[in-house]
């Protein structure tokens, strides 16, 4: 896809969204109910808005913010964010740091949250079937406990 759209800049640049959205579907084919384009131009959001970094910065501002026995619920729409603020809270989860090359265990100075949630919390099936929408949509909680 990415190379197809270089060349196609190269001869003319796209002037509209509909260009763009009728090579990748070129490329691509139709397949299912989504429209093949819809991953590549939140792929591209995703990039121009920096929106990855500015999740990692957000959780760690909020959570240097909370105070003791608050709580941070974080709903994600994509498996990268998703992956952010799981490794975010889990790497805040662990009292203690043990690596191989150290000769005892180091107490995290991280260490500040709890997951509440073991597995994220997905949308039912009804609200699947109501709420198109919420089809991707994982919710997960944490205490604040230091």
């Amino acid at each position: 896809v990415a190379s197809l759209i270089v060349k196609m800049r190269k001869d003319a640049p796209f002037t509209e969204t509909l260009q763009l959205t009728r090579a990748i579907e070129k490329v691509v084919g139709r397949h299912g109910r989504r429209h093949p384009a819809t991953q590549v131009f939140q792929a591209l959001r995703m990039e121009v808005n920096d929106e990855l970094r500015a999740l990692e910065q957000g959780l760690r501002v909020l959570t240097a913010r909370l105070d003791f026995g608050a709580r941070i619920a974080v709903i994600t729409f994509h498996s990268l964010e998703d992956r952010i603020v799981k490794n975010f809270i889990r790497d805040h989860s662990r009292e203690w740091l043990d690596r191989p090359e150290w000769p005892e265990p180091r107490r995290n100075p991280e260490f500040d949250l709890r997951f509440l949630t073991g597995k994220p919390l997905e949308p039912s099936e009804n609200e699947r079937r109501i709420n198109p929408r919420s089809r991707s949509a994982k919710l997960r909680v944490a205490l604040k406990i230091g």
